[in-house]
């Protein structure tokens, strides 16, 4: 369960009434999740999510709003913060910074064949052109820095050959990002978290209709590209093997082109970054794995799936 923070209903009634959001009638605990406490919210004018920040420091959870409202001002299909009637974004609840954002339709696709790859590929596109326009700058906290930090911490419970490859990693993360290369690739607010869980899909009216991006809590500015590599990673790899499908990531990359088409170097440097997507996921599920916190109720990932896929981005790099 993911419900760390009670929030009594009376309290919850008064923030949707501040918001103007209409008159509670129900509040449930979603069972889903990891970092947050998340309800879901039903009132007379709508349904909405509920979420009460439990690590993240507040100085950055404008950020996330911001971006999120942004996008969803300019067509993006994330669920949208609720203002106060001074335009605040970030709300206080049971002692807790807490959002309350509109309820995205559908559900997740976690087995999603051709056509989910190519509607993900297209929006993740159309995301980054509106995403432009977004004047906020805030750096991508799980991006390199985290990544030389975290090593260390995690090398001592590794076996020698996982230490070693870990440690010739980051180095080689160090090495492209530093080239003239890396600097040159376009930038912007990026997902940085977009698996298959956190996208729906609708098929109300038949086929399956991308109508949702959520969980935009590790946002923030670094190289598109980044993106592009954790979804093809997640929605274009075998679970088993960590193989890339190549038929589903030739169908993303070039959906995703038809919004924005990738540079000359991006595409140069599409093996790098799909390992650099490999090595960010193996190493937070390491931490979760041998460091967890006392207060997490989900059992950690098993991080050997990410492993298998840094192992093989190496052994087969993948150019579009």
């Amino acid at each position: 369960m993911a419900v760390y923070t009670e929030v009594a209903f009376d309290s919850a009634a008064v923030l949707c009434e501040h918001l103007g959001l209409g008159l509670l009638t129900e509040l449930q605990g979603i069972a889903s999740g990891v970092e947050n406490t998340n309800y879901y919210a039903t009132t007379t004018r709508g349904q909405w999510v509920l979420t009460l920040f439990e690590r993240l420091p507040r100085a950055q959870l404008p950020y996330y709003l911001r971006l999120m409202r942004h996008l969803a001002r300019h067509a993006i299909p994330v669920p949208e913060p609720q203002a106060g009637a001074d335009g605040t974004l970030l709300h206080e609840l049971a002692g807790k910074p807490a959002a309350v954002v509109t309820r995205l339709p559908g559900s997740c696709r976690l087995a999603p064949a051709l056509a989910h790859c190519r509607q993900l590929g297209e929006m993740l596109g159309r995301m980054h052109l509106a995403g432009a326009g977004f004047d906020d700058d805030q750096p991508h906290l799980r991006g390199l820095d985290w990544w030389v930090a975290t090593a260390p911490v995690v090398q001592p419970h590794l076996a020698p050959p996982q230490a070693a490859r870990l440690r010739d990693e980051v180095a080689f993360q160090q090495q492209w990002a530093a080239s003239s290369a890396g600097q040159a690739l376009p930038r912007g607010p990026i997902h940085a978290d977009l698996f298959r869980d956190n996208v729906m899909f609708d098929d109300s009216a038949g086929e399956d209709r991308l109508c949702g991006l959520f969980d935009f809590y590790f946002a923030g500015t670094d190289a598109l590209l980044f993106d592009v590599a954790v979804c093809l990673n997640d929605w274009c790899s075998d679970l088993e093997s960590g193989r890339l499908d190549e038929p589903r990531a030739a169908a993303f990359v070039a959906a995703y082109e038809r919004a924005r088409p990738l540079t000359s170097g991006e595409r140069r440097l599409m093996p790098a970054l799909l390992r650099a997507a490999a090595l960010r996921f193996w190493l937070s599920r390491l931490a979760d794995w041998h460091l967890p916190r006392p207060a997490a109720l989900l059992q950690p990932k098993d991080p050997a799936h990410f492993e298998r896929v840094l192992a093989d981005r190496i052994a087969a790099p993948w150019h579009p």
